[in-house]
């Protein structure tokens, strides 16, 4: 079982938003999620790659 998230449910969907949002400006999906992270503070890409789940 995966441990639960330290971010908040809110910032995550925020996060899913986001990278929605900006993914047309950027040349593949985990380059939109990897400048989300950077944006909110979140660690690792791969945060905001589950955050929908």
């Amino acid at each position: 079982m995966a441990r639960p998230s330290p971010y908040p449910p809110e910032l995550r969907e925020r996060a899913v938003r986001m990278v929605t949002e900006i993914r047309p400006n950027y040349p593949t999906e985990w380059a939109a999620m990897k400048a989300v992270a950077a944006k909110l503070g979140i660690g690792a890409a791969e945060t905001v790659s589950g955050a929908g789940r």
